[in-house]
């Protein structure tokens, strides 16, 4: 019967308390919404924004400035005093949250939910099938105005360059790309709007 209470105790913990509290500033947050960290058997601070690596993971608020603000209060010392903190941690968080976003982008490429260039884009905006655009962050003036009239009221966001959007979807000159309406798309959203977070 002991058995059965735990294996009866575990979804309702996770159903009662999805949150999880920042280390740096005590709030309470969905878990969704922080950042995962944990600590090497070497007692190094480092991301596991997977949730796959072994040992206790503690939460921080998505924002560099409390990041920067955990470093600077020494408030990882409180997993011991040889607790060690990379002075670039900001900056690694940054890139993998970056990677991540593009790595969903090429995701929704691979599974038929992005579409590439302006005329595909418009098309598709005509029917009203887009969730949302992307474009990047070094178009011309002319077609980034183009898209705009044809936008209307649909979100465009301008997070990454050409070349890191050809990158990403292994092609030349991604100027402009949408999403189309779907469980994709939001994932896609999801995750563009962690790393736009992490710096705001």
């Amino acid at each position: 019967s002991t058995g059965l209470k735990t294996k009866d105790k575990k979804p309702r913990m996770k159903e009662t308390n999805p949150n999880r509290t920042c280390l740096a500033t005590g709030a309470e947050k969905a878990k969704e919404e922080l950042l995962r960290f944990t600590l090497t058997p070497d007692r190094q601070v480092i991301p596991d924004f997977n949730k796959k690596l072994p040992g206790k993971g503690f939460y921080l608020t998505n924002s560099r400035a409390v990041l920067n603000q955990a470093g600077a209060k020494n408030i990882f010392k409180k997993f011991g005093k040889n607790t060690k903190v990379d002075p670039n941690l900001g900056d690694i968080v940054e890139n993998i949250l970056k990677n991540r976003a593009l790595d969903a982008i090429n995701l929704a490429k691979k599974a038929g939910s992005l579409i590439t260039g302006f005329e595909k884009v418009r098309e598709n905006l005509q029917k009203g099938k887009v969730a949302f655009i992307i474009e990047a962050t070094d178009a011309g003036s002319d077609g980034a105005a183009k898209i705009r009239n044809a936008a209307g009221n649909t979100e465009i966001l301008t997070l990454f360059e050409v070349e890191e959007l050809d990158k990403a979807l292994n092609r030349v000159n991604t100027v402009h790309a949408a999403l189309l309406k779907g469980k994709m798309a939001e994932m896609v959203r999801n995750q563009l709007q962690k790393w736009q977070n992490f710096n705001s």
